[in-house]
């Protein structure tokens, strides 16, 4: 090892405070430590290579060492490094709010720019609230979302979002949030305590519970759901057929606002602009971040429908938000240049024409006695893993922490597979690799993820 090389480790185990990360798991050993990236792979600070099955967190969506997105960002940082849209504008936000809207279904043309996906949720609540107040229903300011889904880690994001142990620490959090079952249809018996249902109906029945939850609480009250188009957390919950319809009529019906949150599932990540275009509804607002620079700089944003922005076009109205980088001429010019790849390439007929190709490398793991279901769209998948196939028995927590945490994500990095081994619910391995992945990729992902689960298996 380098002296360099030694420094870094060094610096990362002295002074680094990593995110959402037992640092205790490096008391004996050095920090894993990635330095560079080319295409669906990346390679740590000692040169091994490691196939990204994560698009490094849903982001990388065209691959990782794209040289055109690093000019893009040099070029506009000469230009103009920094200026606020307080009251401002500047060309590369203006441009890519317009090329946004024109990608949009139905009329969500108001773009409202944060730094990242949890203020882009944090956006979306606020402007409900004052929404309301300004049409003359200041009682509504609740948000109904789904068990186990993720939204952020802002006040307002936190109490969204639905995984109690990651709230516990934080309370009390923004008050008004409510909390209803998600589309999980292979617990569906579970849940319902109704054997049988079919996707279809388990859906409806899922959807009729934010119908129930908008009474109890009083449709008065009531401003917002919030719901991922494939849910992340809990592993990759997709909607069964006519879930979000009966959730848009719902909507529709009680006057709250559809939030369609798309941190993850915008630009092509289920093989269409915005998730909500995959499933065939059409939201109120949209929240999105990750995928649209592809992660090569920091940007988030709330598309809005242009009602709601009616209220604030009159007199001495504004919407008192905002954040210093939010629109950043640099992230804003790097946007247009991915969504440039993206239409030159094709990336999403790209992912359209693999998904099923994708779901057939991992449903070949079915076999595997560890491996309960697998489900997601376009290139974002989940394998739940199960103590009993028959009785779909999960893992009590000293074995979901020892399986997860003491052997699986370890196993898989030496392998060479970065992806995400996740308990946030029932134990899940999480896969979603740039959007320029194909067979070769796949292949190697389901090779990798045999060896290991079956070591996984023999360990239990």
């Amino acid at each position: 090892m380098t002296q360099p090389e030694h420094d870094v480790l060094k610096a990362a185990q002295d002074n680094l405070w990593l995110h959402f990360t037992r640092h205790s798991a490096y008391d004996t050993s050095e920090i894993p430590t990635i330095v560079r990236g080319e295409g669906s792979y990346v390679y740590d600070i000692h040169g091994k290579r490691y196939l990204d099955g994560l698009a490094g967190l849903f982001v990388v969506q065209v691959g990782h060492g794209r040289q055109e997105l690093a000019e893009a960002a040099a070029k506009q940082a000469q230009e103009l490094a920094f200026f606020p849209l307080w009251s401002y504008a500047h060309p590369k936000a203006a441009e890519l709010a317009q090329r946004l809207a024109s990608y949009t279904p139905g009329e969500l043309n108001r773009v409202f720019f944060t730094t990242g996906g949890g203020e882009a949720v944090e956006t979306a609540w606020k402007l409900a609230k004052q929404y309301y107040k300004l049409v003359g229903k200041p009682l509504k300011h609740k948000v109904i979302s789904r068990q186990i889904a993720y939204h952020g880690t802002p006040q307002g994001a936190l109490s969204i979002t639905g995984i109690p142990a990651f709230k516990q620490m934080f309370e009390p959090l923004v008050p008004g949030s409510v909390r209803v079952p998600n589309t999980n249809h292979y617990r569906a018996d579970e849940i319902t305590g109704v054997k049988g249902m079919t996707p279809e109906e388990y859906g409806i029945w899922a959807a009729d519970r934010v119908a129930r939850a908008i009474e109890m609480e009083g449709p008065d009250t009531v401003a917002a759901v919030f719901a991922e188009p494939v849910q992340n957390a809990g592993g990759c919950f997709p909607p069964p057929d006519g879930y979000f319809q009966r959730l848009r009529e719902i909507c529709d019906e009680y006057d709250v606002l559809l939030v369609s949150d798309e941190v993850i599932c915008a630009f092509g990540r289920l093989g269409t602009m915005f998730g909500g275009q995959k499933f065939d509804y059409v939201p109120d607002i949209i929240t999105c971040a990750k995928g649209l620079t592809s992660g090569y700089s920091p940007i988030g944003a709330m598309i809005a429908h242009e009602r709601l922005f009616e209220p604030f076009k009159d007199g001495d109205t504004m919407f008192a938000h905002g954040y210093t980088f939010g629109g950043h001429p640099v992230s804003s010019a790097v946007a247009l240049a991915n969504l440039d790849i993206f239409e030159r390439e094709d990336l999403l007929g790209h992912v359209t024409k693999n998904e099923p190709v994708f779901r057939q490398t991992l449903d070949d793991l079915r076999d595997l006695p560890i491996v309960g279901d697998v489900r997601g769209a376009g290139y974002f998948w989940g394998i739940e893993l199960v103590k009993d196939k028959t009785t779909k028995e999960t893992f009590d927590a000293a074995e979901s922490e020892r399986l997860l945490r003491g052997f699986l994500s370890k196993a898989l990095f030496d392998a060479g597979l970065y992806c995400r081994a996740d308990d946030r619910g029932d134990p899940v391995i999480q896969l979603a690799p740039p959007l320029i992945a194909g067979q070769k990729e796949f292949d190697e992902i389901g090779s990798i993820l045999r060896g290991v689960l079956t070591e996984a298996w023999a360990r239990l």
